[in-house]
């Protein structure tokens, strides 16, 4: 894999992290949408997370990763459509998406050169 392709790969996994941080370990949907500072948080590293996916798919070799698509299409709508952002789907990426997507990231990671 080359290095960029590893970069944003790694880009993405401390996103990921990132958001359990803001998030301070816990999956609160109360918390979370009663707090704004912790949603535009959250917002921000998921359009970390799509425009790093972004590069990913422009790359002449792309890794393949599952719903890249979906990922790019969901950054490009927090940044597009702000106004239409609906904190549910944001939750659902969160708890359902977003572990399955690091567990790819974190695959891909550690597969030699």
């Amino acid at each position: 894999m080359k290095d960029e392709a590893r970069k944003y790969l790694f880009d993405i996994s401390e996103a990921i992290t990132h958001i359990d941080l803001h998030l301070g370990g816990t999956r609160d949907f109360v918390l979370f949408s009663r707090n704004l500072t912790i949603q535009r948080a959250v917002e921000r590293e998921l359009e970390i997370i799509g425009e790093a996916m972004s590069r990913l798919l422009k790359l002449p070799n792309p890794v393949t990763v599952s719903h890249a698509r979906q990922i790019v299409n969901l950054r490009n709508r927090v940044i597009h459509a702000y106004d239409a952002v609906d904190l549910v789907t944001i939750w659902g990426v969160i708890n359902k998406s977003l572990p399955l997507l690091a567990d790819e990231v974190q695959a891909l990671l550690n597969l030699p050169d």
